[in-house]
């Protein structure tokens, strides 16, 4: 840290890092209980994963998203922001790529089509979410291994058709680490969202995440919320270095954001739990009796970054909305045609895809440049779909993010950090503590909020002590 006198902003109760969902789900509780709280964010919008970009006057989302009927923590935040009108449910098609062909699995009888596996197999496939539901808790099922768990479902053969390729295709190295609650709450949630019919209904915004964060931002600022975009938060502060004795509730002073101190006697991370540990690996920290476990503890969380294509086309590639892909040969494990949810007139006529990845932020595809993406993507697409041409592509964007993925293995819980670190006033909320459930928009709202309230539960007394204000030394 640097020793020279710095700006120092007004103090606030608390200071978010990170205008995520969590982050912003946070504020909304804080500020309802009268803290003063400033968000500071290192992209120039607010959002995170879920997040939009520009394109030709209309606004995307950089990542997919879509919310399921049991997502009652977002279906509650929209009639709290008064948009709940523009929530919209959709029928959805999804399917399997498998042996260069397509296979539909929308609806039961999808299942006993599915042509790759023998009809005893498909028996068992189609009563597995069945299955699944008979589990009621999820700690009957954190010493085992997806793998075990899907094979004493279905079979040895189920799993290696089905299961094993979308492991692998999200996991990578990993796969055959990851714990059976992760799969498990897949097959919960995904049977919750179907008809009694069987088919999947889905919702989305008219509008998409924009008019989610618009209407959100706009409520938080009126609550008295400060929000600090396009600076990236560089340490965080510890009080006295670190050193130990410092009552509890002082262990931190505030954040460093470009070039400022922003005084505060609590502090939310809402990073990945690795990203969180480089802003307190500071010399000037060390001092403190805690770090070195909390350190620890925080990186040992194993993260997967993500590479997204998105293509605005100018026809469709097909009627399927979401497509796994069960072929180690091609470079995405899903292929999710949005404008088959919502619809193309809404974005021009344009038909929007994305095309994701999760894999290693040293990966090859990861390091690539955009147009190196594009090109490599296109003989994949075209051997998926024979009659695509790239003359369909008018726009093609390429977005990545460095964790975008926890790893949950079997025993997650002995991993997993607590929210409330042993650093006073320092706390820790994101996608890799909404275990058993996996990462989403409507977790990150439900967490953000309990976050919230433990953050003002824990508010320190009022101390004559004035805050630091006017220059700040490391």
């Amino acid at each position: 840290m640097n020793t020279e006198a710095l700006e120092s902003g007004p103090p606030v109760d608390v200071v978010i890092v990170g205008a995520g969902f969590t982050g912003l789900s946070a504020a909304l509780e804080l500020a309802g209980q009268g803290l003063r709280c400033r968000v500071i964010e290192a992209a120039p919008e607010i959002g995170g994963l879920a997040g939009t970009f520009e394109a030709d006057g209309h606004r995307l989302d950089r990542f997919y998203h879509h919310w399921f009927s049991s997502d009652h923590e977002m279906l509650e935040l929209c009639a709290r922001l008064g948009i709940s009108h523009l929530l919209e449910a959709h029928e959805t098609r999804t399917g399997v790529y498998y042996a260069n062909s397509v296979y539909r699995l929308s609806a039961p009888l999808d299942v006993l089509r599915f042509a790759p596996l023998a009809l005893s197999d498909r028996i068992r496939l189609g009563v597995m979410t069945l299955r699944a539901q008979r589990v009621k808790h999820w700690r009957e099922l954190e010493s085992r291994t997806a793998e075990e768990w899907l094979i004493s479902l279905g079979g040895r053969r189920v799993y290696e058709v089905v299961w094993r390729p979308l492991l692998e295709g999200k996991f990578g190295k990993y796969a055959d680490q990851v714990g059976a609650t992760w799969m498990w709450t897949k097959l919960h949630l995904r049977g919750g969202s179907r008809t009694k019919a069987g088919k999947e209904t889905l919702y989305y915004l008219k509008g998409g995440c924009e008019a989610l964060l618009s209407a959100f931002r706009s409520h938080l600022e009126a609550l008295g919320v400060e929000f600090r975009t396009g600076q990236a938060v560089e340490a965080v502060r510890l009080a006295h270095g670190g050193v130990p004795g410092v009552l509890a509730g002082h262990g931190v002073q505030g954040v460093l954001a470009g070039g400022t101190f922003h005084p505060a006697r609590q502090v939310l991370l809402t990073c990945a739990p690795q990203a969180a540990a480089e802003l307190l690996d500071r010399p000037e920290a060390h001092g403190h009796p805690a770090l070195p476990e909390l350190l620890r503890r925080w990186r040992a969380v194993d993260y997967l970054g993500n590479v997204c294509l998105v293509l605005e086309n100018s026809r469709r590639l097909s009627d399927t909305y979401w497509l796994n892909v069960n072929d180690p040969s091609f470079p995405y494990v899903g292929v999710i045609e949005h404008t088959n949810l919502d619809r193309p007139e809404r974005y021009g006529g344009r038909h929007i895809v994305y095309l994701s990845k999760y894999l290693p932020t040293d990966a090859a595809l990861y390091t690539m440049t955009d147009e190196e993406v594009f090109e490599y993507s296109l003989p994949h697409i075209q051997r998926m779909f024979p009659g695509f041409d790239r003359s369909w592509v008018e726009r093609y964007h390429v977005w990545r993010a460095d964790y975008a993925q926890p790893v949950i293995t079997p025993h997650y819980t002995r991993t997993m950090p607590a929210v409330e670190s042993a650093v006073g006033g320092l706390y820790l909320a994101g996608m890799a503590q909404v275990f058993p459930e996996d990462r989403g928009i409507n977790y990150a709202v439900r967490d953000g909020r309990r976050v919230g309230r433990l953050i003002a539960d824990r508010r320190p007394a009022p101390t004559a002590q004035p805050l630091a204000t006017g220059s700040s030394r490391g």
